[in-house]
C-alpha cells in the first residue's frame, strides 16, 4: 500500500524532479501540498522547522542514499551541509515528507522501497 504523501518541494527544469514527478504519476500519486522551488525558498530556519516533526531523514544523491534516525543522535549540522541544502543554499529538490519521514534527492530504487 503507498504511504501518503503530505507535502513535495519541486523544481521545474530539474531533471531529478522530472524523474521524481514521473514515478509518482506512474503510480498515482500526489501530494496535500506542492511547492514550488523556485518560488518558495527554504533555507535554515524553514528547514529546522520541517525537521521538527520528523523521526527519519533519507536523502539520496545519485545513486547512493543515506538514512538518518533523528530520534537518537541527531547528526543535524552534518546532515544540514552534507545532505539537505544545496548550492544556493536552500532546501534541495525533489523533497517530500510521508508522515515523520522527510525524503530528499532521488533515488528510484529508494522510492520503490518507501512507496512499497
Amino acid at each position: 500500500m503507498a504511504r501518503t504523501i503530505d507535502w513535495y518541494y519541486h523544481r521545474k527544469g530539474c531533471t531529478s524532479c522530472a524523474k521524481a514527478d514521473a514515478f509518482l504519476a506512474q503510480r498515482g500519486l500526489s501530494a496535500r501540498e506542492v511547492l514550488d522551488a523556485r518560488k518558495t525558498k527554504y533555507g535554515k530556519p524553514q528547514i529546522a522547522a520541517l525537521l521538527r516533526g520528523t523521526s527519519q531523514v533519507v536523502a539520496s544523491t545519485g545513486k547512493s542514499s543515506v538514512d538518518f534516525d533523528l530520534r537518537s543522535d541527531p547528526p543535524v549540522e552534518k546532515l544540514l551541509y552534507e545532505h539537505l541544502i544545496g548550492p544556493t543554499g536552500s532546501l534541495r529538490a525533489p523533497a517530500l515528507r510521508l508522515g515523520r519521514t522527510l525524503v530528499v534527492g532521488f533515488n528510484e530504487e529508494r522510492w520503490k522501497k518507501l512507496f512499497a
